[in-house]
């Protein structure tokens, strides 16, 4: 009989070690989101973590008139030295903690600077659409994508 009782006992540790297993990788799963700003005389899109994991990024990829690019700068005719941009690629991966932030690409404006200048900016933007591809630290894998079309909102020839 009491070996019965131990073997019982056995297989409910092994379970209970099972569901602490599943609880912590659901517990500890990143959230990403793609956030894109234009305030007053700052553009920025921001790779975001709101989950309670950290969110290992394998690859950022630009889409831009169907052709596939890894670096942003590739899909621009801006001036490299006007934006901050961070890539992110087989060779290079990045790791975005809980409640933080990758910057994908943000640029800031002087007050001496016109419009032009931000539609510019917005104008080469738009066409972009950027896809995260990215893993948790179980190794399970996701993607976010999103079209940066947002950026067009204030293009003056639709009025």
């Amino acid at each position: 009989m009491s070996i019965i009782i131990s073997t019982l006992a056995l297989l409910a540790t092994f379970y209970q070690l099972y569901l602490q297993r599943v609880h912590n990788e659901k517990s500890l799963k990143p959230l990403a989101q793609i956030d894109v700003v234009d305030h007053r005389n700052r553009i920025y899109i921001y790779l975001r973590n709101n989950g309670m994991g950290p969110m290992i990024i394998d690859r950022l990829t630009f889409i831009k008139e169907e052709k596939q690019y890894t670096k942003l700068e590739d899909c621009l005719e801006l001036d490299r030295r006007s934006y901050l941009s961070i890539a992110a690629s087989d060779t290079l991966k990045r790791v975005v903690l809980p409640n933080a932030h990758l910057i994908v690409f943000e640029t800031q404006f002087e007050d001496h600077e016109g419009e032009a200048e931000k539609d510019n900016v917005r104008k080469q933007l738009a066409p972009i659409s950027l896809k995260a591809e990215c893993r948790d630290i179980y190794d399970n894998k996701f993607t976010t994508e999103r079209n940066l079309q947002w950026f067009s909102r204030y293009d003056r020839r639709l009025d």
